[in-house]
């Protein structure tokens, strides 16, 4: 079949026009024409492989939201016309406990990848969502509940689930006071999350830019990082953090921001191992977590929850020829709070 996207085709590479060849869809599969599809930074570290596993000519793209045009006979949970999403990865061994108990993003032969991987059991290359379409088992496609903004959607399937899964993993509610930690694609999904399951939301940002930002998002008090004074002040205060910051950092400023038995879940990922005192652990029972996408059915509970309280992302929707310029400004950080590719141009039809 027949795609069309945007590339790299070797480390570090602008993203140029490319076509390529998806898969017939089979008896168990959806053919989904893409409408849109979030940036992640993720999507930045593969095209520059900073992870050392990418692969070229790579089309990247792993929050994909559009219509479903062609399903096989086997199909029972979407039809043509239904808007689908697809997520961060689209296939798993489907037999291990973590598979069995839909947590497949930690199957215990790993999760495929939406992009820059081979199918399971094959030499066929995986192409990701900055694409005309895609092909997908069933099983690994979404529904994307009716009132969603479909491109403000779209990076709920990797920066929402992200955020909500802790939430949702840990048991956070009502009565708990959560600090979110920086303000920016994952951070104010977080906010959003945090303040919709009904906690008292404290963000922390080094942006003074962003204050007033985080109180419209939906924090209840926002705390300038450099403010030392500010920041003392909600000492042992906190039963939660989110970490969503990528950037190298030491822990133990947030480690004395929680209770007793508090947890400190990290979502970002920097290059430098983590920094931290045992004694901020040892001395009031905390704990440092980490967490990543959801399953399968969490990732549908999160767009259900999504579409019964109006949570989507703040994005800039950008043409997808425009790649390069956002992957650009991205590196700056110059985005609020999250790019999204109009793909409507690539249409094969």
């Amino acid at each position: 079949m027949d795609a069309k996207g945007y590339a790299a085709l070797s480390k570090g590479a602008p993203l140029t026009e490319f076509s390529f060849q998806r898969r017939e869809p089979g008896p168990r599969d959806v053919q989904i024409e893409l409408m849109f599809c979030g940036i992640c930074h993720s999507d930045l570290h593969m095209v520059d492989n900073d992870f050392g596993v990418s692969l070229y000519p790579m089309v990247p793209g792993h929050e994909m939201v559009g219509r479903v045009v062609r399903t096989g006979a086997d199909v029972a949970k979407l039809r043509p016309g239904d808007m689908a999403a697809i997520g961060c990865f689209v296939d798993s061994c489907r037999t291990c406990p973590s598979c069995e108990e839909g947590l497949e993003q930690y199957c215990d032969a790993y999760a495929t990848p939406s992009f820059s991987a081979y199918e399971r059991g094959s030499s066929t290359r995986v192409q990701g969502g900055f694409s005309s379409g895609y092909v997908v088992d069933e099983r690994f496609a979404l529904k994307l509940p009716a009132g969603l903004d479909p491109a403000r959607a779209a990076p709920l399937l990797c920066g929402g689930i992200t955020t909500y899964s802790p939430l949702r993993h840990f048991g956070i509610g009502a009565g708990h006071r959560v600090g979110v930690f920086g303000l920016g694609g994952l951070g104010h999904l977080a906010v959003k999350f945090a303040r919709a399951v009904g906690a008292h939301v404290v963000t922390f940002t080094t942006s003074p830019g962003k204050l007033e930002d985080a109180i419209r998002l939906g924090s209840h008090e926002v705390v300038l990082a450099a403010d030392e004074a500010a920041v003392k002040a909600q000492a042992g205060s906190l039963d939660f953090i989110l970490d969503t910051i990528y950037a190298d950092h030491g822990l133990d400023q947030e480690l004395g921001l929680l209770r007793r038995d508090g947890t400190l879940c990290l979502l970002g990922i920097p290059n430098a191992p983590a920094n931290f005192s045992a004694m901020g652990l040892v001395a009031r029972r905390r704990r440092i977590a980490g967490s990543g996408v959801g399953g399968l059915p969490e990732t549908q509970e999160m767009l259900d929850f999504c579409g019964l309280h109006g949570i989507a992302a703040e994005i800039e929707l950008l043409p997808v020829d425009q790649v390069n310029t956002a992957f650009e400004r991205l590196k700056r950080n110059d985005v609020k709070y999250r790019f999204v590719l109009d793909l409507q141009s690539l249409s094969v039809r």
